[in-house]
């Protein structure tokens, strides 16, 4: 039989032409069989793990309010440490603090505000007080020649307490071109006497004490130069330690000068009820 040339050729491009159509169609089919059988919630090839859409990002919940009267703080850096621990402890929360009213506003989520709360009324408890009696002894040899007690209440805060005790010797600093006359004078004011600086913090049963005690006193004589200035002798001690309560420490002992005696200090803590 014979084929017609033209039909033969026919034939055998369309039989091509279905071969690369199969040939492209399957490779396809296979990948949306495999897009299908992908679970739920996979990234695309190409995409970063951690990418989320800007829709789905949840924002922040501001639907509770709440203001918090601070009863037991006794100064604003103690209330600024109270916000600072708040706003770490609930990041998605607006927390200010109210000086003249010491007292916190919140906002956030309700249980965000309920657990801010809670946790306020287990940090802002009374601030327990202890009484600081200070003994100054003046020793001669062994016999005791005398004893000043000086006490104090000192709130354990870590805030300084002072005691001061003496007199403001009047210093002249300077006299005005116009004349030396004491009315053109500029004077200053000095503390003589005894002054004692004490601060604690720690806990009831030790506590951290910080502690400066000066004593000054005049001699009687002119300072040097002759300008009628008194010269002022001071002893100054800087001291910390660590104080069990009802247990008395000694904290320094120094001789006083042109005698033969010395002076000790020593200090007792107790709890305030």
């Amino acid at each position: 039989m014979n084929l017609n040339p033209v039909h033969t050729g026919r034939r055998a491009m369309l039989s091509a032409w279905s071969l690369i159509v199969l040939v492209l169609a399957v490779p396809l089919c296979m990948a949306r069989a495999a897009a299908q059988e992908k679970p739920e919630g996979t990234q695309p090839s190409g995409a970063p793990a951690n990418s989320t859409s800007a829709s789905t990002q949840q924002k922040p919940d501001f639907g509770s309010y709440q203001t918090i009267y601070l009863t037991n703080v006794t100064s604003d850096r103690d209330a600024n440490e109270i916000q600072t621990d708040l706003r770490n402890m609930f990041p998605r929360t607006r927390i200010y603090y109210v000086p003249s009213q010491h007292a916190l506003s919140i906002e956030g989520s309700a249980s965000d505000v309920q657990s801010a709360q809670r946790m306020i009324s287990e940090i802002d408890r009374p601030v327990k007080a202890f009484r600081l009696t200070f003994s100054l002894t003046e020793m001669d040899a062994d016999k005791t020649a005398g004893t000043q007690k000086i006490s104090l209440i000192a709130l354990n805060n870590g805030e300084k307490t002072t005691f001061k005790q003496g007199s403001k010797v009047p210093i002249v600093t300077g006299v005005s071109a116009e004349g030396s006359s004491a009315q053109n004078s500029q004077v200053q004011y000095e503390d003589v006497g005894l002054t004692i600086e004490a601060a604690v913090d720690g806990s009831a049963d030790l506590l951290r004490l910080r502690t400066r005690i000066a004593q000054s006193s005049l001699p009687g004589e002119p300072a040097a130069g002759n300008t009628g200035d008194p010269a002022i002798r001071q002893t100054v001690l800087d001291a910390g330690a660590a104080l069990v309560p009802g247990k008395p420490l000694v904290l320094g002992s120094l001789d006083i000068p042109g005698t033969t005696r010395r002076e000790e200090i020593q200090v007792v803590s107790e709890l305030v009820p």
